[in-house]
């Protein structure tokens, strides 16, 4: 696989990092080229449109929207482009990222955007899932996916419970 970037982890600030770590942990453990940034639909709104709007020329494949509070950055990510765009609920000070949820869930019937659990879950999930839209055209990334799932099935059935005394 080549070096360049087929995913796109964009996150609104970069205090989201140390949850979209385990994004670009699972990529990188499956051998995704992926990109991260911050950019913010309020703040950086002119680069965050460009960044979607050229994704697919630069070979991106699918994009990764991650935000908190308002969390409109997927949304706003998925109006300029027709790659797949994930959501990432980020955690949050006072409503612990169920504001960020609802948000992402309540897009427009038109301009999809599949959006995943609060957190470091939600942002392992999302890629994940990028990982299987990959793997549709990729039979190596297929096979890096099934061997994935035969450990995780594997490592939960060889746990045992202690005996009660």
């Amino acid at each position: 696989m080549s070096n360049q970037a087929l995913v796109g982890i964009v996150m609104g600030s970069d205090s989201d990092w140390p949850v979209l770590r385990a994004c670009a942990e699972t990529l990188k453990s499956f051998g995704v080229p992926y990109e991260a940034k911050v950019l913010s639909a309020h703040r950086t709104p002119d680069a965050a449109l460009d960044y979607a709007a050229g994704a697919e020329a630069r070979g991106m494949k699918v994009l990764i929207g991650a935000a908190g509070g308002a969390a409109h950055l997927a949304g706003v990510l998925a109006a300029k482009t027709q790659l797949p765009v994930l959501a990432v609920p980020m955690p949050s000070k006072h409503l612990q990222g169920l504001d960020s949820l609802l948000a992402m869930v309540q897009m427009p019937g038109g301009i999809p955007v599949a959006t995943f659990a609060i957190g470091e879950a939600g942002a392992t999930n999302a890629a994940l899932f990028a990982v299987s839209m990959l793997a549709l055209s990729d039979a190596e990334m297929a096979a890096k996916l099934s061997d994935f799932r035969k450990r995780q099935t594997e490592k939960v059935l060889a746990k045992t419970l202690p005996d009660l005394p």
